[in-house]
């Protein structure tokens, strides 16, 4: 799987060729977006062994914070170019495509030849709540201005950047709760761990690798209003499911592998708490750098996308209820993500 990833490099340098000499944006899209891939593969292993050196609590912030850099990079560019419903449309993306697709594929593949695979009930239902209450945030601004029409957009934004605060609160209480308060809890597997790459080179991977994602988001975002040009396609889509997949591809590839490795726990883990993290930390960041900006991001989502991202948080938490999982719900999960693309293609 590494030397995949690997000869997915050959991509960077053809997306800076391409970009230079001004290529079709279809082809300068799919090459930047080919050459994130990789990237973020090597992000995630570099923070990995970080996790290593720095202990899993401090590890484990980590991972949460650059397990999403990629969507948060894209998302940076994205708002710069005032592209903010591509923004908006990634977020909604990424919590689907984690609770459907990347959930689906690691029951589906984990499952192929086993009668069950069970996890910790109990822990993949409180990953499941957790994302429950952080969707209520997103809902939220959304019902405000159905109920209270003649709210001006000032009104909307005051109360997307409150909502934004309280929620990076949470999320900053909940680090204080592993690092310091209850460390205990998240301490027992330190002798389990071992570094393959020293600490100067896990720290070089991690910076460069950032950087280079950063290039080569600036190349994808500059392609995507040429791109629903010459394509036709809406920016509800590119957001939602193309940008979406690409700043998870690594991340999705990992959680499959767990599964098929038989360590669901895990898996779900990577899906759901990824998920939960783009809302209670990715969403907010985002909200509060648009206001450097002339065009400020709401939390206000439309309402076909908090219909799919409601419909996935309440479909994730049926799922995995009973704390078994098989190939046939994998598969369910994913037709439920395909149907929800295909209606994402179609949508005005």
């Amino acid at each position: 799987m590494n030397k995949f990833f690997v000869g997915m490099f050959v991509f960077i340098p053809l997306a800076l060729a391409a970009n230079f000499f001004h290529w079709s944006a279809t082809v300068i899209f799919l090459l930047a977006a080919l050459a994130i891939i990789p990237l973020a593969k090597y992000i995630g292993e570099a923070t990995e062994e970080i996790t290593v050196y720095a202990g899993p609590a401090l590890g484990g912030f980590l991972s949460a914070t650059f397990g999403n850099i990629t969507e948060l990079i894209i998302s940076v560019f994205a708002i710069q170019a005032g592209l903010l419903e591509v923004v908006k449309a990634s977020i909604t993306g990424a919590i689907v495509g984690n609770l459907l697709l990347v959930m689906g594929m690691s029951m589906l593949v984990g499952g192929w030849g086993k009668e069950k695979q069970t996890f910790n009930r109990t822990g993949a239902l409180a990953n499941a709540a957790t994302l429950l209450l952080a969707v209520i945030a997103l809902v939220i601004p959304a019902i405000f201005l159905q109920t209270a029409p003649g709210a001006n957009s000032l009104v909307v934004e005051k109360l997307s950047v409150f909502v934004a605060i309280f929620m990076l609160l949470v999320y900053l209480a909940s680090i204080f709760f592993s690092l310091f308060t209850h460390k205990h809890l998240y301490a027992q597997e330190v002798g389990k761990l071992e570094a393959k790459w020293s600490k100067l080179k896990s720290i070089s991977i991690l910076i460069g690798a950032t950087l280079a994602v950063a290039g080569m988001s600036k190349i994808l975002v500059d392609s995507i209003e040429p791109l629903v040009k010459n394509l036709g396609w809406t920016e509800l889509f590119i957001g939602v499911v193309v940008v979406a997949i690409i700043g998870n591809a690594a991340e999705h590839t990992s959680a499959i592998i767990m599964a098929r490795k038989n360590k669901m726990d895990l898996a779900l883990a990577v899906s759901v708490g990824s998920a939960s993290q783009i809302v209670m930390f990715v969403a907010p960041v985002l909200v509060l750098f648009s206001l450097f900006f002339k065009e400020q991001m709401s939390l206000v989502f439309n309402t076909f996308e908090l219909i799919a991202i409601v419909l996935s948080v309440l479909i994730a938490n049926l799922v995995v209820e009973d704390g078994e999982s098989n190939w046939l719900e994998g598969l369910q999960l994913i037709v439920a993500y395909a149907i929800i693309a295909v209606a994402f293609f179609f949508h005005p």
